[in-house]
């Protein structure tokens, strides 16, 4: 699916996605990633909701998001809720759905001027 919305210039934006990928400004990732408006983590080694591990989500801490959202697959899943607490502690809100529900979220936040992070397994 083509997710076409007006958003700001040169801020990382979801503009599509589909079965096992997603397209950060028409570039196309098969891999789960963390995304915010000025970066974009490729290389996330989170490859499951199961698989998530403490230092997942410290990459996503140091990114100083104002909310995380995390897309969790396909499918929502809830991920152990001891793993959150770091993104709570540090005052980041956090909000758990499907990675496709994430992408179209996460866009309208960040057209809002939200400072804005998805966590998204692929």
């Amino acid at each position: 699916m083509k997710i076409e919305r007006e958003l700001p210039d040169g801020r990382n934006a979801f503009t599509g996605y589909g079965e096992g990928y997603v397209e950060v400004g028409g570039t196309r990732y098969r891999e789960s990633l963390v995304v915010n408006a000025e970066r974009v983590v490729a290389d996330w080694p989170a490859r499951s909701i199961d698989m998530l591990s403490a230092d997942h989500i410290a990459a996503i801490v140091e990114l100083h998001p104002e909310i995380v959202l995390i897309g969790t697959g396909s499918q929502f899943q809830f991920p152990e809720p001891m793993l959150l607490a770091p993104l709570q502690k540090a005052g980041i809100g956090v909000e758990v759905m499907d990675t496709h529900a994430a992408c179209r979220t996460y866009n309208i936040l960040l057209g809002e001027g939200r400072n804005v992070a998805a966590a998204l397994i692929l």
